[in-house]
């Protein structure tokens, strides 16, 4: 064996048997072989385990109380190994304020980015704002030409009622001469009157130069009492527009004040830049009016409004009544044939407009006039006051989310959303496509001065987004939140970040990363897991992919069967020496010797669904056939919008329709045919169970046929064992 490979003896864990093998360093190597072969407990459950377990121990005994540390893999021995990582095919977070610009880090480069040459503006009038100390305000005046005159004003009152005479003799006694009221100019030595009931502005008249050499003292002067007593805004006018200066971020035209820029304020997750109302989330909980009533061919009382229809008191039968009785509409009437307006007021109250109600005490009925509330009302209401835990979550049953409407889904504050780069703000930018988003840094126009700040962050950013094309996620948003992504979307974002980090000397083990992907973006893949091999690392590859098998520099093939007919190595060695070994079924399919059958005769459909002007995302206004009774494949390159038509649009479309799903679906006109199923049922790749007491077993419910074939056993019977006595739950 060569020297300085990774050499495993006596490999057991799980269906292997007994195993050696050894693997190269530096090299691309894919195991492969079929489904329960031995690929994943061989690289994860042996070389990976072991190579974390060996990484945890030579901690101090403080710092792995903190770590996850694996068991020790059934193997006589692991030579060669390197510092390990595993970037399996899992979704990182459910945290919904984790993103993909969060998770890759480029979030945090972006916030920076912002702070530093981010240029504010007035969230309310669209004008630049800006912050400047005195020495900048001199040098900005004196940069304007020779021999201009200029008078410097220091806004005193800006849109206010009153008479000011207080204000106007206080100015009077420490020196000032001259102001300025509504655009005329005045000496304070006079008697000003001004109209109390009219909005005013009155500026103070605080000195006037002429630019020249030798004047610098003096402005520097002048431009610190104008900003003492304009409350840190100044005037400049006598040359062209006037010169507004602040030496606080705020608006001069609205008076609006604005935080100081630092990263924090372009951060969802903090205090100073979340959005008040939704607290950086984005989104809203809101009451729904298909799941309060989700069956609108019910009649008020037949129970079609949910939220009412649990409770065994009559009071709502009477409310109903009442309400029909004020309005005069039958309760016996389906809701959907309601009008408009009376549906409406259900759900919304009755405003101002009082209603007849009754209530019955003993055989007496009593009457009294009030303003009906409206189930929603009533709901938030509950919803807000109660303290029991168990009523919040069964009024949240009625409740979905949508949108944030004040930050409009940007999670930020309006300060925040104010300060553009190239007149976008940086919830623009993380809306752009990571391709989109390359395209745009990359065509930064910056001054000599931004260039100087921003250069090493620009530089992070665009290699950060490249990498990201090039795992072929060049279709996702740095806004897109992490627990939408699939799991080889998480996958090759983890595979983009290692890349960034540029190490060297490292055991990469990866789970299929190639499922999933367009045969363009498969070819992206490949390019990049063998940059990862160049920059001098060891990629070890779990994988059925016929390209990234070829691709390969070494193939370990597991077999010859799966379980317990797997375990053994079938071939190792090249591409080209296992498509020359007859017995490796993977080299078979490989030189074209074995080829898989496909069926001639098709299933001819007899029924479709119509999916009608999708739209959702970036889908086109489709308008779509699917075949009912058949197998239908929907394909195209990553980000085409396979899992927004079909998973999003289509099957939460269908589970509204026959299971009044509270989930989200699609935006579309309609969906014709859903009353020709009973059922939808969606298989994706999320975990089937993450409690450590689950197995095949259990979730299958084959475990409670064999407890109950255990209890029936005579041994069992005589000593009295149920069902029960064979659980370990």
């Amino acid at each position: 064996m060569p020297v300085g490979d990774i050499i495993i003896k006596g490999a057991r864990t799980h269906n292997l048997k007994n195993i050696d093998v050894s693997i190269p360093r530096e090299k691309f190597v894919v195991v492969t072989g079929l489904s329960g072969s031995g690929k994943s407990s061989l690289a994860f459950d042996t070389i990976y385990a072991e190579g974390q377990r060996r990484y945890v121990e030579s901690l101090s005994a403080y710092a792995r109380q903190f770590l996850e540390q694996m068991d020790k893999p059934d193997v006589d021995s692991i030579e060669g190994l390197s510092p390990s990582i595993s970037i399996e095919q899992r979704t990182t977070s459910r945290n919904p304020r984790s993103t993909v610009g969060t998770s890759t880090e480029i979030y945090d480069y972006l916030r920076l980015l912002f702070a530093r040459i981010g240029r504010p503006h007035c969230f309310k009038c669209g004008k630049p704002i800006s912050a400047q100390t005195i020495s900048q305000m001199t040098d900005r005046i004196m940069d304007l030409p020779k021999d201009s005159k200029i008078t410097l004003f220091a806004p005193i009152v800006r849109g206010r009622k009153g008479e000011y005479v207080k204000e106007l003799k206080n100015l009077a006694k420490h020196g000032f001469l001259r102001v300025r009221v509504d655009g005329t100019i005045f000496e304070l030595s006079e008697s000003i009157k001004i109209d109390k009931k009219k909005k005013h502005d009155i500026d103070l008249i605080v000195d006037r130069l002429v630019v020249k050499d030798g004047i610098k003292t003096r402005l520097a002067d002048s431009l610190e009492t104008a900003l003492r007593y304009g409350e840190g805004l100044v005037k400049v006018e006598g040359h062209g527009e006037p010169i507004l200066l602040s030496e606080k971020h705020a608006c001069v035209f609205c008076q609006i004040s604005y935080p100081e820029i630092t990263p924090q304020i372009f951060s969802f997750n903090s205090p100073k830049g979340a959005c008040p109302d939704c607290d950086g989330l984005g989104t809203r909980r809101y009451f729904d009016p298909d799941l309060i009533i989700p069956n609108k061919k019910l009649s008020l009382r037949e129970g079609a409004i949910a939220a009412w229809h649990s409770k065994t008191s009559t009071h709502y039968i009477d409310v109903c009544e009442a309400l029909a009785k004020h309005y005069g509409f039958d309760i016996y009437t389906p809701f959907s044939d309601l009008p408009e307006n009376i549906a409406e007021i259900i759900l919304n109250g009755s405003g101002s407009e009082k209603i007849k109600f009754f209530y019955e005490e003993g055989d007496r009925r009593h009457y009294y006039h009030t303003v009906f509330d409206g189930v929603i009302p009533q709901l938030e209401r509950k919803w807000k006051e109660t303290g029991s835990s168990h009523v919040r979550e069964d009024i949240e049953r009625y409740m979905n989310f949508r949108e944030c409407p004040t930050c409009k889904g940007a999670r930020l504050k309006t300060e925040s959303l104010s300060v553009l780069i190239q007149q976008k703000n940086i919830a623009e930018v993380t809306h752009l496509s990571i391709k989109d988003a390359l395209a745009f840094f990359s065509s930064l126009t910056l001054t000599k001065k931004e260039e100087m700040i921003a250069s090493r962050i620009l530089k992070e950013i665009k290699e950060r987004l490249g990498f990201l094309v090039d795992v072929g996620l060049d279709y996702l948003t740095l806004e897109r939140a992490s627990a939408t992504l699939a799991g080889g979307e998480d996958q090759r974002i983890r595979l983009a970040t290692q890349i960034g980090s540029a190490l060297t000397g490292v055991l990469y083990v990866l789970d299929e990363p190639s499922i999933g992907l367009h045969q363009r973006d498969n070819d992206r893949l490949l390019k990049t897991l063998v940059k990862l091999r160049d920059l001098g690392n060891t990629v070890l590859v779990v994988e059925h992919d016929k390209d990234t098998i070829l691709a390969a520099d070494y193939v370990i093939d597991l077999g010859p069967g799966a379980g317990v007919k797997g375990g053994h190595i079938v071939a190792i060695g090249t591409p080209a020496q296992i498509m020359k070994n007859l017995k490796s079924l993977t080299g078979l399919y490989l030189s074209g010797k074995k080829v898989l059958e496909t069926s001639k005769k098709r299933r001819v459909s007899k029924d479709k669904i119509i999916i009608k002007n999708a739209h959702e995302h970036n889908l086109k206004n489709l308008n779509v056939e699917i075949p009912l009774g058949v197998i239908t494949c929907v394909t195209g390159v990553s980000g085409s919008g396979k899992s927004t038509l079909i998973n999003e649009t289509l099957c939460r479309g269908l589970m509204q329709r026959l299971y009044h799903s509270k989930q989200h679906a699609g935006k579309m006109d309609d969906i014709i045919g859903a009353n020709k199923l009973d059922k939808v049922i969606s298989i994706d790749q999320s975990p089937i169970g993450r409690t450590p007491r689950s197995n095949p077993s259990t979730y299958t419910g084959v475990f409670s046929l064999i407890r109950e074939l255990f209890a029936q056993v005579p041994q069992a019977k005589t000593r009295g064992y149920k069902p029960g006595r064979f659980s370990f739950n």
